[in-house]
């Protein structure tokens, strides 16, 4: 019998995975206002990314900075807890990740808007060392 073992032959880090906050996911995809689930659970990065995205879109890049840069920090707490050294692939195709990498791009472009060009551009290296696809989904639709 043939098994998986998931080895990282490159010798990096092992992906980081998030675990899911089936709640909160819930709540969102329900239709329920990003604030509200922000409110209820703070730690969920994806609430914290929609505000991100709403509020960039409505033209306000400061708010939406906020909103970004404390989804940002909240999903670090997390990939810090799920054993992330500071460095190593956070893979989008693990839905529980999409929230801090939503954040940690919508951080990019809002920096960009305010003319923090130093932190853009830490943000979107970060972004491409964590997942190229995230990099690649997520600047094809901002």
């Amino acid at each position: 019998m043939l098994m998986e073992t998931h080895e990282n032959l490159l010798g990096g880090p092992p992906p980081t995975l998030l675990p899911d906050n089936p709640d909160a996911r819930q709540m969102l995809e329900s239709g329920a206002k990003a604030a509200d689930v922000a409110a209820r659970f703070p730690a969920y990065s994806a609430a914290w990314a929609v505000l991100a995205d709403d509020y960039f879109a409505a033209g306000h890049a400061v708010t939406s900075y906020a909103f970004a840069r404390t989804g940002y920090h909240r999903g670090l707490d997390q990939l810090r807890r799920a054993g992330w050294k500071g460095f190593g692939p956070v893979p989008w195709d693990h839905e529980p990740n999409q929230g801090f990498l939503r954040c940690l791009n919508a951080l990019a472009r809002a920096a960009q808007a305010i003319g923090e060009k130093d932190e853009a551009e830490r943000c979107a290296q970060f972004l491409r060392d964590s997942s190229e696809e995230a990099a690649r989904v997520l600047t094809a639709t901002t």
